[in-house]
């Protein structure tokens, strides 16, 4: 019988090692091996996302990856220490700063990019 119960959710890269890197390294989220090749990302809330490799991989054209945050000028300053880039749109429709965030226009937001070109977020919650 269907059941969400124990849905996840999942999205390619072109490169596992630099995916590995980035998301346990770099972010300090928790990446375990899978035994097929692929990566299992565990968030603190106990789901998980799975990272696969794929041929031919095109990034995501839309944020597969949010995570809210109570300051997001901290959480982005945070990040560029990291060495991760958050300045990622120009276009006006966005309203982004000099950090890259976009304030004003919905919750603060700023966006950034995994290895792979995908698009995250780190987004303001009450």
């Amino acid at each position: 019988m269907f059941s969400g119960e124990r849905a996840f959710s999942g999205f390619s890269v072109d490169d596992i090692d630099s995916a590995r890197e980035f998301y346990g390294e770099i972010l300090g989220l928790d990446v375990e091996d899978d035994p097929m090749g692929f990566l299992n990302l565990r968030l603190p809330t106990g789901a998980h996302i799975l990272i696969y490799g794929k041929q031919g991989h095109q990034p995501a054209s839309f944020t597969i990856l949010n995570f809210p945050v109570d300051d997001v000028e901290a959480a982005v300053d945070d990040l560029n220490a990291r060495g991760v880039v958050t300045k990622i749109y120009t276009d006006p429709d966005y309203g982004t700063d000099a950090k890259g965030i976009s304030r004003g226009q919905g919750p603060d937001i700023a966006w950034f990019r995994d290895p792979a070109g995908n698009v995250l977020s780190v987004l303001k919650v009450d």
